[in-house]
């Protein structure tokens, strides 16, 4: 079996495409598919797989015009990627899926609306309303005595941290530390994911803050590892900032892989995110059928 994909990134928070309209793959074949695709040896390589597939059904019937089907690396399904919503948008103006610039993509049930920067007729950056921050911690989910979890403690590997606690559709941990370089990330990572307090696991957010307007973050995300950005957590961490007094409403979250902006309106109570799509390349991958049983 032949499965054409698009190898694109935001920011370096890279994902394999699959149009989902083309490709039919069995939902029962999705999970072994996508671990060999994201296998950066054996595979494609990358974070994990998008398939972009017609707009289903929403619940209550809110409009949509592209559904969004995220997969991590590990092959576990995903709530939310702000990097790979944007790349989802790039992808179906590029290829003529869509002559629109403002459009709807809906994951896991949510709708996103994004907007489109064209140039020399393609999508160059991407706009998106990522909607409401969810603070309630059974909501996230988190354990916690408390209604939200703001600098609240954690014992984790020895050591004890403050973690403030959002959701953007996906739970996140934002950690403030005073040095992101020297972070042993492949140590404390999987322990922050795995712990106890977090029933569905947890991609957490490790910041420092430069100055009013400006973080500097690494991120480790559930199922993943380590990428070299994250949407969803560049969120989660400006709105930390902000619960903790530490910056302005909006500010650049300096990743790894580039920059994003993001701005809570706190007025709206709205989150958005506004970065790069960009194509990598695009081909072919022979899939056997042994390799998926």
């Amino acid at each position: 079996m032949k499965i054409r994909f698009t190898k694109m990134h935001g920011c370096g928070n890279d994902y394999v495409y699959v149009n989902g309209f083309k490709e039919k793959i069995p939902q029962d074949k999705k999970e072994k598919l996508v671990r060999r695709l994201s296998d950066r040896h054996f595979g494609v390589g990358g974070d994990g797989v998008i398939f972009i597939n017609p707009a289903p059904e929403t619940e209550g019937g809110e409009p949509a015009d592209f559904e969004m089907e995220m997969y991590n690396a590990d092959g576990t399904r995903a709530e939310m990627c702000g990097n790979g919503i944007r790349c989802v948008a790039k992808y179906v103006y590029d290829k003529g899926l869509t002559d629109q610039t403002a459009i709807r993509i809906v994951s896991c049930g949510r709708v996103k609306p994004l907007e489109l920067a064209i140039e020399d007729g393609r999508a160059v950056g991407v706009k998106v309303n990522m909607g409401r921050p969810v603070l309630r911690a059974e909501e996230i989910p988190v354990v916690s005595d408390h209604e939200e979890v703001i600098a609240e403690e954690i014992r984790v590997g020895g050591e004890v941290y403050q973690m403030t606690c959002v959701s953007m559709g996906n739970p996140h941990a934002v950690v403030f530390v005073e040095d992101v370089d020297g972070l042993k990330l492949e140590a404390i990572g999987p322990e922050f994911e795995n712990h106890i307090r977090f029933p569905r696991r947890i991609n957490t957010e490790f910041v420092r803050v430069l100055d009013r307007e400006t973080v500097q973050m690494r991120v480790w995300e559930r199922g993943t590892g380590e990428t070299l950005a994250c949407g969803t957590g560049a969120c989660a961490a400006a709105v930390a900032c902000v619960l903790n007094g530490l910056t302005q409403e909006e500010v650049t979250v300096k990743l790894l892989g580039g920059e994003l902006r993001i701005r809570w309106d706190r007025e709206e109570d709205l989150v958005y995110m506004t970065g790069p799509a960009e194509t990598v390349f695009e081909g072919e991958m022979e899939i056997s059928q042994g390799s998926m049983e």
